[in-house]
């Protein structure tokens, strides 16, 4: 208490950095152990994934895929592959095949190395 008394704003400033620390502690070994279980590694493509989502399954770039899959480079929203169809005017069954084909690539291309 007396610390708290004497130094209160740099008590303050150890408390909230103390929080933080462990707020992203936390959340660095939830999504580790997330992408660590198998069930999550080179998923099936689903509509609801998005690039990003593909590209921690799949460990490719992501910035490439959805440049690949015509998103801009930018994007307001995170699009998922069935809303990357719609807005492309184009059937889900189409995007699905070119983001397979770029796995395959990348695939291939790892393979190789």
């Amino acid at each position: 208490m007396t610390l708290l008394r004497r130094h209160p704003i740099l008590t303050a400033a150890f408390a909230l950095a103390l929080a933080a620390t462990l707020f992203f502690g936390i959340r660095t070994v939830q999504r580790t152990l997330y992408w660590m279980d198998p069930a999550h590694q080179a998923q099936a493509l689903e509509p609801w994934m998005t690039p990003r989502y593909i590209a921690h399954s799949w460990l490719v770039d992501g910035r490439d895929l959805a440049r690949h899959l015509g998103v801009p480079p930018d994007p307001k929203e995170r699009p998922t592959l069935e809303t990357i169809a719609q807005k492309r005017g184009v059937p889900l069954a189409q995007v699905l095949t070119e983001a397979e084909a770029f796995l395959a690539l990348h695939a291939k291309r790892q393979a190789q190395e």
